[in-house]
């Protein structure tokens, strides 16, 4: 029979009674003198890192990405480079607009983050279960985000301020109709499709550079909740889709995404966007599949279950910035305000040292002048310089010395596309590919979250439903009359 673990303090002391604290006498006072007591509640008191603003709450796995076909003509990336070429991977899915106690279940986004542990460092493919978003711009992210959580007097969630900001931005509509949608409510992680959704680049060994857009179809099959059985879980079980995705790991019963890319050259996207008047690096839009078809690329599996849910999956943290050789961005500017935030954010929410927890910590060897900070892990570099000596004739002279291509750019300026683009089509060609049966529960969703709001905000809101499609209006308008 094997001994007993120890139990000590952080520091390695043995701990001789984790029962009774110290104190003077029987009934006396505590004393301060008892180190393990008072390391006991200050950890306690700290054991709670800041929540995320957005994505809350999620769930995690770890698994395998393997290459299927062979896409090395467009990009350079190593572990693209060969069929049945296999990278570990850690992915992290979350509701959006939620707080960390949630429902799993509410109608919202949800997130869909991917990390490759490559042999040239780590690719963050950073993405949603919806090929789009609600804004194009990230100087409206805080403010919109803000209408999804809670009113600053009441702290009550509120739908005057969702559907406010909505109606003055027409650019969400593709999004809004795709929310309250069947697809608003799916049925756990396991059974939604995730897409990268921003346009990323692709460089090839030639330093040639197409556009693309990265699609994860999952082989479990679409499966959504009604929004009567979303109601139901968010009460009888909160954690529906963490405990549908642990379980389902646990029993061997692994899910499988299969990836697959949309590609554009430059050229062609500079003449799809002058046939469409569409912006191929909007993200509030998509790439139709009859102008891009999807390119097979292989197979993600999730199939280890994390042993520690703040270590691997509360830490983890992901940047859009992570992107190897091979790989790189595009002018799409949420993705560029992404760039930012989302490693700020990690810095403030984890630590300076983040990159070194083991969940986020590359595979591969690393080495940099950053120094010290708090968590310092391991040996800090040791004795390695923590500067770089200056070369004056330069090392890297395009891009991010990888050899990508320089990017054509404009004259520095604030562009406003209101009134100048279409924000309607894609969410009318939505709206119409839906089955007679969704379009009602579309309508009925969305008129059961007006309920509340002022007048003036509805009627803006059907105007932008009329122009998407007359019918669409109808329906919603119908829905309304009944609800009174």
């Amino acid at each position: 029979m094997s001994e007993p673990t120890r139990l000590t303090t952080a520091s390695g002391i043995p701990v001789v009674d984790n029962q009774n604290s110290v104190s003077a006498g029987a009934r006396g006072p505590l004393l301060l003198q008892d180190f393990h007591l008072i390391e006991k509640l200050q950890h306690f008191n700290r054991e709670r890192i800041p929540e995320r603003v957005v994505h809350a709450k999620g769930s995690g796995a770890f698994g395998t990405f393997t290459v299927t076909h062979d896409i090395s003509a467009y990009t350079k990336a190593k572990l693209l480079s060969e069929v049945g070429k296999t990278t570990e991977t850690f992915v992290r899915f979350s509701t959006v607009g939620g707080e960390k106690g949630s429902a799993d279940t509410e109608r919202d986004p949800r997130g869909f983050a991917v990390k490759f542990y490559t042999e040239e460092g780590n690719w963050d493919l950073v993405g949603n279960n919806t090929p789009m978003f609600f804004i194009k711009d990230p100087i409206k992210f805080p403010d919109f985000v803000h209408t999804q959580k809670r009113d600053p007097q009441t702290n009550l969630k509120s739908g005057t301020m969702k559907w406010d900001f909505w109606s003055h931005a027409p650019e969400s509509l593709h999004q809004v109709t795709m929310l309250f949608s069947d697809r608003g409510t799916p049925d756990g992680y396991r059974h939604m499709d995730g897409f990268g959704s921003h346009t990323y680049s692709l460089i090839n060994a030639a330093g040639e550079r197409v556009w693309v857009k990265w699609h994860l179809k999952t082989q479990q099959g679409i499966k959504n909740l009604l929004p009567e059985d979303a109601d139901r879980l968010r009460g009888a079980d909160a954690d529906y889709s963490q405990r549908d995705l642990f379980n389902a790991i646990a029993r061997g019963d692994f899910p499988r995404w299969n990836v697959s890319v949309q590609i554009m050259g430059e050229d062609q996207a500079e003449a799809w966007s002058q046939r469409t008047g569409w912006n191929p690096f909007d993200l509030t839009k998509v790439w139709p599949h009859k102008d891009a078809p999807r390119m097979p690329v292989g197979v993600l599996e999730l199939n280890r279950n994390p042993l520690n849910y703040h270590a691997d999956v509360e830490q983890a943290a992901f940047s859009p910035g992570n992107v190897v050789p091979g790989l790189a961005f595009s002018p799409d500017k949420m993705l560029q305000g992404r760039l930012f935030a989302y490693h700020d954010a990690q810095l403030y929410r984890v630590g300076t040292n983040h990159q070194y927890l083991p969940v986020n910590a590359a595979r591969c060897p690393v080495h940099h002048q950053q120094r010290d900070g708090a968590m310092s892990l391991g040996s800090n570099f040791g004795s390695a310089p923590n500067y770089a000596t200056v070369e004056a004739t330069g090392i890297a002279p395009q891009g991010l010395g990888h050899g990508e291509p320089a990017q054509k750019t404009g004259d520095a300026a604030r562009y406003d596309a209101r009134g100048h683009e279409d924000d309607y089509t894609q969410a009318g060609n939505l709206f119409r590919l839906m089955p007679e049966a969704e379009k009602e529960r579309l309508a009925s969703n969305i008129a059961g979250a007006m309920a509340g709001v002022p007048a003036d905000i509805i009627q803006r809101q059907l105007g932008h439903f009329e122009k998407a499609d007359p019918e669409y209006a109808r329906r919603v308008t119908e829905k309304l009359q009944q609800a009174r």
